[in-house]
């Protein structure tokens, strides 16, 4: 399903106990069919909440939802994002499991989503980043930003898995086989870097790539060794230059009083 629309629905809670909370019903029921005046074939598919991870009471208030629709679905947006690492949002569908007592508990599965935008809106985007970005950063400056982003968003995704895994090895968890499953496949996609070819052929590729870079070091250093030769250079001729100068003004001064002084004294012979 596609999200295109979103209004804020006035909400209140206690921060020292997370049980009591408010949230105003009445004032969605009139949003919504405000926003069906507008275009009749929108459907209400879920809510959202602003934080960085779920709440204790967010099965409380979608049990809420679900008079309106039958299986909300509930997004966090993370409106601080301060590791700037992945999306901002987190997308969850409630469903019922049976523990180990054979009790039935209520828990959120994580679904997979992602951000995009229509080619008119992307060209909104283009025009109001245009005076944000940098226009002297080069195209390989920003793959490798992104490339680092990237790497940073794994270390926080194996981070997460070994936490996970830890908590599990000491009986914190329980343990949930579908992720062990998913771990599982993950470490059988992943290549055997042990095969001779491999080693071979990653031995070749840096080799390759680490000659480039210092033959590409070496060319620079020779080129700023040239250029601050010339420049040592240049310097030396208008030292030289504004020297001859120098004396050449000295030596105007010198004949212009020397006149002066003959003048004066044709002057004194005539007296």
């Amino acid at each position: 399903m596609d999200v295109t629309n979103v209004y804020a629905v006035p909400f209140e809670e206690d921060t020292r106990d997370p049980k009591i909370w408010f949230l105003d019903h009445l004032y969605h029921e009139e949003m919504f069919a405000m926003f069906k005046k507008v275009n009749v074939k929108e459907k209400l598919v879920g809510w959202y909440s602003s934080g960085s991870k779920l709440k204790l009471n967010d099965i409380q208030i979608n049990e809420v939802f679900k008079k309106y629709m039958p299986d909300p679905v509930l997004v966090v947006v993370d409106v601080e994002m301060i590791s700037q690492v992945g999306l901002p949002t987190e997308a969850y569908l409630q469903v019922e499991e049976v523990n180990e007592n054979g009790e039935i508990e209520k828990k959120f599965k994580h679904l997979s989503s992602s951000v995009g935008v229509h080619e008119m809106e992307a060209v909104g985007v283009e025009h109001l980043l245009r005076d944000i970005k940098d226009v002297t950063e080069g195209s390989l400056v920003k793959q490798i930003t992104n490339k680092e982003l990237s790497l940073k968003a794994l270390i926080t995704k194996l981070e997460e898995i070994e936490s996970y895994l830890d908590l599990v090895m000491n009986k914190s968890y329980p343990a949930n086989n579908q992720i062990v499953f998913n771990l599982q496949e993950i470490l059988n996609l992943l290549p055997n870097l042990a095969g001779e070819k491999i080693v071979r052929s990653f031995s070749v590729k840096t080799n390759e790539m680490m000659q480039t870079i210092y033959t590409a070091s070496m060319v620079r250093t020779i080129m700023a060794l040239h250029k601050l030769l010339n420049n040592k250079i240049d310097n030396k001729a208008l030292e030289i230059e504004a020297e001859k100068k120098e004396q050449e003004k000295i030596a105007n001064a010198k004949v212009v009083e020397e006149k002066k002084t003959e003048d004066s004294s044709k002057k004194e012979v005539k007296k």
